[in-house]
């Protein structure tokens, strides 16, 4: 028996040509497409213009929820998107995901609403490394009895 031969895939469109030079781009936020980057001076402007301030210890498993029920009027967008998310419990690396945004600038923003207590923190349960002795010893007992 021979193996199946495998075909190229031709693709159905041709890709879509690049705007001109001179056009304006698409989005409210001159948003670009999935494959570029973010814009690093919309990244600059959302964490408050590279203000040397200390960042809060935030793993990227740290447990975030909100206090408030609802986002005070002066929060930034993203700030208030963020506190809409974490009504229930999420991961920073969740909250960075679904904002689409880098882990660095997610504790940044993290950092300033922790100092504004409107969310709380909790950094997940450590299990120890090696469990108890005595309790391994006690359920070789036991099952030696059965």
């Amino acid at each position: 028996m021979t193996p199946p031969q495998r075909r190229r895939r031709q693709p159905k469109e041709l890709p879509p040509e690049p705007p001109a030079a001179g056009s304006s781009p698409s989005g409210p936020e001159g948003s670009e497409g999935e494959d570029k980057p973010k814009n690093p001076e919309r990244l600059y402007v959302l964490t408050g213009g590279g203000e040397g301030g200390d960042r809060a210890e935030l793993d990227l498993v740290t447990l975030v929820v909100a206090r408030a029920a609802e986002p005070p009027p002066a929060a930034q967008p993203e700030q208030s998107a963020l506190l809409r998310l974490c009504k229930a419990p999420l991961s920073v690396a969740e909250i960075s995901a679904y904002l689409n945004l880098p882990f660095s600038v997610v504790t940044v923003l993290l950092t300033e609403l922790l100092t504004a207590e409107l969310v709380k923190a909790r950094a997940p349960i450590v299990r120890q490394a090696l469990p108890d002795r005595s309790l391994l010893e006690a359920v070789m007992h036991g099952l030696q009895k059965l």
